[in-house]
């Protein structure tokens, strides 16, 4: 039992590593299209727009399936166009962040959106007045402020994002969740309670991961909020 819980614990390695690797791709993609659909420029917008409604109206399952699966098919269609003869097999992990930050950066586009909406013009129109860039004062004055705003929404996204990464145990790859549904069935001969045991674990450990995130999140808040008077519900 003691290997199955060691197993188990370096899956959560794994998890954790997939997790933050999404976030990052995630918080990319959110940033590009929240300004894209705020963008002047129609086909921006519309691009945007259209990304955000379609990834946040398919279940996370089919999308991971799709993107796996499907992308990997045409890559290997268009390298043979190109004379390619051999099979390329995407790497299960490059896959599992990618997909998980390709979805979430359609939720985090929405959120980073609200935060930069939520942001008065006259900030930016200073900005500008000053003979600053758009990018000088998107990264001096927007992204500043739009962090308070966004925290939110972000602190949510994350959370959903790091129990999101269970999906890759159907790629193969042995995040804690595949080790857990291994472990649970080879030691089912030896008690009927183990396949509940870790994943009573497993979900702890989960549990864990989201506690952290709450109080860390929570603490940056405070930080990127000091000054701010609240108002009262």
């Amino acid at each position: 039992m003691q290997d199955y819980i060691f197993n188990i614990l370096q899956g959560s390695v794994m998890t954790l590593e997939v997790a933050l690797g999404s976030l990052l791709v995630a918080v990319v993609l959110g940033l590009l299209g929240a300004v894209a659909k705020l963008s002047p420029n129609r086909l921006l917008s519309f691009v945007a727009t259209g990304y955000s409604t379609v990834i946040r109206g398919i279940p996370d399952l089919v999308l991971m399936l799709l993107i796996f699966y499907g992308g990997q098919i045409g890559l290997n269609h268009v390298l043979e166009a190109f004379g390619y003869e051999e099979y390329v097999e995407i790497n299960p992990f490059v896959a599992g962040v990618l997909t998980i930050g390709f979805i979430y950066g359609a939720y985090m586009t929405e959120t980073f959106r609200g935060a930069i909406i939520a942001i008065p013009k006259g900030q930016m129109e200073a900005g500008y007045a000053f003979g600053m860039s758009k990018p000088r004062v998107f990264f001096r004055i927007t992204v500043p402020q739009m962090i308070r705003f966004a925290l939110p929404g972000f602190t949510n996204n994350w959370l959903v994002l790091i129990k999101a990464t269970a999906l890759v145990s159907i790629l193969g790859l042995p995040d804690m969740t595949m080790l857990a549904k291994q472990a649970a069935s080879a030691a089912r001969s030896l008690t009927p309670m183990a396949p509940m045991l870790f994943f009573l674990f497993t979900g702890g450990i989960y549990l864990v991961f989201t506690t952290i995130s709450l109080v860390a999140l929570k603490q940056l808040d405070r930080k990127f909020s000091m000054g701010v008077r609240r108002g009262e519900f």
